[in-house]
């Protein structure tokens, strides 16, 4: 029974946090896959959760502990949030040795600051999600994140 409570408070957290930020726009999968990584669950998200959770998934991926994501291990990440599912390896891959570092991954810019972090304080509110939803660019087959920050 514990273990459904638990459970039980996960969904209800988990719709908490996503239905505000799809409701807003749930076409572009950067701003629908905030919600993973947004660490205190206060609908802003911010430079620094978006580096911890790109390191977190980087962990996940490097199934072989040797610092870098090959091409195999890249397809985890392609299939932990709606914003990797089109990415592609070599965008990451600065240096073009064919694999990424964490520094490549962890320090690739996230488009949702570009696009909505119009005051650029690293942070994206739900005001700015709101104010500026209709003035976004259509997502793209940007690899999960360039941005100006």
């Amino acid at each position: 029974m514990k273990t459904f409570l638990s459970g039980s408070t996960l969904v209800l957290v988990l719709c908490a946090t996503i239905g505000p930020v799809s409701a807003q726009d749930n076409s572009d999968p950067v701003v629908a896959s905030a919600p993973l990584w947004d660490a205190d669950h206060d609908g802003t998200y911010t430079c620094d959760e978006w580096k911890q959770y790109a390191s977190r998934l980087f962990n996940q991926a490097d199934r072989n502990h040797d610092g870098y994501v090959d091409a195999t291990e890249f397809k985890t990440i392609q299939q932990a949030a709606p914003m990797f599912k089109e990415a592609d390896l070599a965008y990451f891959d600065e240096n073009r040795d064919g694999r990424v570092s964490r520094n490549e991954f962890v320090n690739k810019p996230n488009p949702l600051f570009s696009r909505y972090d119009k005051n650029g304080d690293c942070k994206v509110t739900p005001a700015e999600l709101k104010a500026t939803s209709s003035d976004a660019q259509p997502p793209g087959k940007r690899g999960g994140g360039r941005s100006s920050r």
